[in-house]
C-alpha cells in the first residue's frame, strides 16, 4: 500500500504508516496545479491533504487504485466529494482532533475584537500610545449567537458560557425537535442574529450555507454587533461586509478563513480598520496538527485492512468491533455477487433477506458489499462506496429486510434477483449461510450446497439416471478434476446440479457440456 501525504501532515501519523507496512510519499510543498496531482495519484492507495491541496474531479479522472482520500482536519469543502463518491473512493477527515484548537481561536477572536488588541500591538510597535480610541467591552453579559453546534460550535458555547456571556444558537442541520433539549437553547437563524451582540459561525460550507450571511441578513444584526467567522471562507458574503463596516451598522469583524485563500495581498479586507485577520490558524496548534494525523491514519489503516469505518464522510459508519462481525460475511457477499451476476446478467430488482440471529449485525457493509460485486462484474469501478449511487443509475431496486427464521440456519442470506437474462424475464434465488463454512445451501428453491468461492459450475439438466456420469466423463477426459457433485431435484422433472471443480474451464470445454443430451443449461461461476 503506498499513500501521498502533501501538505505538511505530521510525521506521528506517516509513522503510523510505515508501521503498518505502507510505503510513505511525502510532497515536498503543496499540490495545487490538478493536472500534477491527477499525475501523483496515479499510483497511490491514498492520499492526505489539509486545506491547501485541493482535490477537484480532473484530478481523480486516472486515479484507479485510489481508495481513500483523508482530510486531515474538518472540513472536506477542498475536496470533490461527490466525485470521489461517483468513483468509488472514500473520503475522510478528523473532526475531532482539531476542535479545542478552533474553539480556542475563535474565543481568542472574540478578546481580540473586544479589547482591541491588533490595533494597540501594531500602535505600539509604530512607536505609538495608541490608547485613545480603543476603548472595548466587557465580555461578561453580552450575548454570544453561535451558528453551528457541532463539535466546535458547543466548545465555543461553553468556553462563552464560562466567562458570563449569555449563549444561544441556530443550527441547520439539528432538528427542530433538538430545541431545548441541550444546555444552549436554539433560535430561528433570523431571531439569533436579531438578538446576539455577536455572532460566530461553525458550520460547513455547503451549497446550502455559501453566503449564509448575506448582506441582507447582515442587515439584519444589531447596530454595532460583531461577526467572527473561523469557520469556512464562503460562509459570509465578504464584500457586503465591507459595506456594513463602512456604514458602522457593524462594528468590527474577525475572519480566519476566506472564500479565496491563501488571501491576495490587494485585498480590501486587508486594510479595513475594523477587521481582525488570521491567515487560517483556527487548527494551527502543535496538539491539533500531531492529533488529526494519528487520528486520520488510524481511520484509513483500519478502513483498509479491516473494512472498519470511521470519520467518513460518504460511508456509514462502521465500529473496529463491528467490522469484527461482519468480516467473515465479506468473501461471501462478494462471492454471492459474483454468483447473481452470472444468473441474471441485467439486473433490474434485487431483494436482500437477512433472516436468523441478526442482532449486532450492522448489514450496510454487507449489502454494499454485494451490490458491488454484481454490478462490478460489468463494467466501471464500483466499490461499496459508489454501488447503491451506480444502482440507481442503472435502475436496479435495492431492498432489504432484516429478521425473520433462518430455515433452521443460525444466519442466512437470501437473494432474490429479477431482470433479463437475454430476451426474457428470469426470477432466481439463491440461500447461503456460513453455518461451518461459506457456502450456498439452495438454488431457486432446490436445497443444493456449494462453496460460491470455489470454481464452480451450475448446471440445470433433465432428472434421469446416467447424467452425473455422462457429465463427470467428460469432465476427466478434458483433464478436470471434480472436486464436489451436489445434486438436488427440483420436482419438475429437471435437477440442479452444483459441480466444483479444481480450475477454470474454457469455453469450447462448456459448449461441450452444454451440448450434452439431457444438459438443459450450464454456468460457470
Amino acid at each position: 500500500m503506498r499513500v501521498l501525504a502533501c501538505d505538511g501532515i505530521h510525521d506521528d501519523g506517516l509513522t503510523l504508516f510505515r508501521n503498518a507496512g505502507w510505503d510513505v510519499l511525502v510532497a515536498p510543498e503543496p499540490i495545487k496545479d490538478p493536472d500534477a496531482l491527477a499525475l501523483a495519484l496515479a499510483d497511490v492507495d491514498a492520499v492526505l491533504v489539509r486545506s491547501a491541496t485541493k482535490v477537484p474531479a480532473e484530478a481523480l479522472a486516472q486515479a484507479t487504485k485510489l481508495k481513500v482520500i483523508g482530510r486531515a482536519g474538518a472540513g472536506v469543502d477542498t475536496i470533490d466529494v461527490d466525485a470521489a463518491t461517483a468513483r468509488g473512493i472514500a473520503v475522510m477527515n478528523a473532526p475531532d482532533g482539531n476542535t479545542l484548537a478552533a474553539a480556542e481561536h475563535a474565543i481568542a477572536l472574540l478578546f481580540a475584537l473586544a479589547r482591541h488588541i491588533p490595533r494597540a500591538d501594531a500602535g505600539m510597535k509604530a512607536g505609538e500610545w495608541p490608547k485613545a480610541g480603543l476603548t472595548g467591552f466587557e465580555l461578561e453579559g453580552k450575548r454570544l449567537g453561535v451558528i453551528g453546534l457541532g463539535r466546535i460550535g458547543s466548545t465555543v458555547a461553553r468556553k462563552a458560557r464560562g466567562i458570563g456571556m449569555e449563549v444561544a444558537a441556530y443550527d441547520p442541520f439539528l432538528p427542530a425537535s433538538a430545541a431545548g433539549k441541550g444546555s444552549v437553547p436554539l433560535m430561528s437563524l433570523d431571531d439569533l442574529l436579531a438578538w446576539a451582540d455577536i455572532v460566530t459561525l461553525h458550520i460547513p460550507r455547503t451549497k446550502e450555507t455559501t453566503n449564509l450571511l448575506s448582506e441582507a441578513r447582515m442587515r439584519s444584526m444589531k447596530p454595532g454587533a460583531m461577526l467572527i467567522n473561523a469557520a469556512r471562507g464562503g460562509l459570509v458574503d465578504e464584500a457586503a461586509l465591507l459595506r456594513l463596516l463602512d456604514e458602522g451598522h457593524l462594528a468590527g469583524a474577525a475572519l480566519d478563513t476566506f472564500v479565496t485563500e491563501p488571501l491576495a495581498s490587494d485585498s480590501s479586507l486587508r486594510s479595513h480598520p475594523n477587521l481582525v485577520l488570521t491567515p487560517h490558524l483556527g487548527a494551527s496548534t502543535s496538539e491539533a496538527q500531531q492529533a488529526v494525523s494519528t487520528i486520520l491514519a488510524r481511520q484509513i489503516i483500519d478502513f483498509v485492512a479491516t473494512g472498519a469505518v470511521a470519520g467518513c464522510v460518504n460511508l456509514p459508519p462502521l465500529t473496529a468491533e463491528a467490522a469484527r462481525e461482519v468480516g467473515p460475511w465479506m468473501p461471501l457477499m462478494t462471492a454471492l455477487g459474483r454468483v447473481a451476476s452470472r444468473l441474471v446478467p441485467a439486473p433490474t430488482r434485487l431483494q436482500i433477506r437477512y433472516a436468523g440471529r441478526t442482532d449486532g449485525l450492522d448489514t450496510r457493509p454487507l449489502t454494499r458489499l454485494l451490490v458491488a460485486s454484481l454490478l462490478g462484474a460489468a463494467s466501471g469501478r464500483v466499490t461499496p462506496v459508489n454501488a447503491l449511487q451506480e444502482a440507481a443509475a442503472r435502475g436496479l431496486e435495492v431492498s432489504e429486510t432484516i429478521g425473520g427464521e433462518g430455515d433452521g440456519y443460525d444466519r442466512l442470506v437470501r437473494l432474490t434477483i429479477e431482470g433479463d437474462n437475454g430476451d426474457r424475464a428470469v426470477r432466481r434465488e439463491i440461500d447461503a449461510t456460513l453455518h461451518r463454512a461459506p457456502r450456498v445451501v439452495a438454488l431457486d428453491g432446490v436445497e443444493i450446497e456449494f462453496d460460491p468461492l470455489a470454481h464452480v459450475l451450475l448446471m440445470r439438466n433433465e432428472d434421469r439416471p446416467g447424467m452425473v456420469g455422462i457429465v463427470g466423463s467428460q469432465l476427466g477426459a478434458a483433464g478436470i478434476n471434480i472436486i464436489n457433485f451436489a445434486l438436488g431435484a427440483s420436482g419438475d422433472g429437471y435437477a440442479r446440479a452444483a459441480i466444483t471443480i479444481d480450475r477454470e474451464i474454457d469455453d469450447a470445454q462448456l459448449d461441450v457440456l452444454r451440448a450434452t443430451p439431457g444438459v438443459f443449461s450450464i454456468q460457470q461461476i
